[in-house]
C-alpha cells in the first residue's frame, strides 16, 4: 500500500518540483536576458561611433561587455554638467526658441519635456500613491496610480476637487486610461507603487501584504451599500 501510494504521488511531486524550479529560475533568467539585451543594444551602437584610436578594445585581447552603456552614462553626466552652467543654459534656450518655431516639433517637444520634468525632477507627487477607484461601473474596483492634482479648465468646470489618476491595463502597465476622479471617490492604499505595478502585471497573482494595523484591517473602509 505504501509503495502504491508513493507511486501515485511521484508524478505530483515531480510536477511540483518543476513548477518550483520555474518560479525560481524564470525571474532570474528573464532579468539576466533583459539586462544582456540592454547592454548589447548600447554596445552595438556606441562602439560604431567610437574612433578606433579611442576604443580600449583595440588594445585588449578580449571584448569588454557594457563599455557602450558606460560611455553612454558618462556622456549623459557630461551633458547634464554642461547644461547646469551658463553656457549650457544659453544653448538650451536658443535651441528651444528654434524648436518653438516648428509647428509639429514644438508640440511633441513640449509634451515630452513636461513629462520628463515631472517624473524625473520630482516636481509633483506623480505616481507616488496607489488608489482604488470604482471603474467602469459601481461595484467594480480597479487599481490606479495618482499622477497629480487636476488643474486648468478641467478642474474649473466642476465644483468637485478632482485628481488625475492613471488606470493601467493588465499585463502591460504602460498603456491605460487617464481619468479625472473626485478625491472623495478614491480609496488610498498602503502598498507602494512598485507593489501595485507587480500586482497589475501579474494579473493579481502577486498580492502585496496588508501592512495596516490589525485594528484597521478588521474595519472595512468601503461599506457594501456604497456599491
Amino acid at each position: 500500500m505504501r509503495a502504491a501510494r508513493f507511486g501515485r504521488s511521484l508524478p505530483l511531486r515531480f510536477r511540483n518540483y518543476v513548477i518550483a524550479g520555474v518560479l525560481v529560475t524564470a525571474p532570474i533568467g528573464i532579468t539576466a536576458w533583459l539586462a544582456w539585451q540592454i547592454i548589447q543594444f548600447f554596445d552595438s551602437r556606441i562602439r560604431a561611433i567610437i574612433p578606433e584610436g579611442y576604443n580600449p578594445e583595440q588594445y585588449l585581447p578580449f571584448s569588454i561587455p557594457g563599455i557602450g552603456l558606460i560611455i553612454f552614462i558618462i556622456a549623459l553626466s557630461l551633458v547634464g554638467y554642461l547644461a547646469a552652467g551658463l553656457m549650457g543654459r544659453t544653448l538650451i534656450r536658443a535651441g528651444e526658441r528654434l524648436l518653438n518655431r516648428m509647428p509639429v516639433v514644438r508640440t511633441v517637444y513640449g509634451a515630452l519635456k513636461q513629462i520628463f520634468e515631472t517624473v524625473l525632477a520630482h516636481r509633483s507627487t506623480a505616481f507616488r500613491q496607489v488608489v482604488l477607484v470604482e471603474y467602469p461601473r459601481r461595484g467594480l474596483w480597479c487599481l490606479a496610480f495618482v499622477s497629480g492634482k487636476t488643474e486648468g479648465e478641467v478642474q474649473n468646470l466642476t465644483e468637485d476637487e478632482l485628481v488625475n489618476i492613471f488606470l493601467p491595463t493588465t499585463p502591460n502597465p504602460t498603456s491605460g486610461f487617464l481619468l479625472f476622479v473626485p478625491r472623495r471617490d478614491l480609496t488610498p492604499l498602503s502598498m507602494t507603487v512598485e507593489e501595485g505595478i507587480k500586482m497589475v502585471v501579474s494579473g493579481g497573482i502577486v498580492t502585496p501584504p496588508d501592512r495596516r494595523p490589525e485594528e484597521e484591517r478588521s474595519i472595512p473602509k468601503i461599506p457594501a451599500e456604497s456599491t
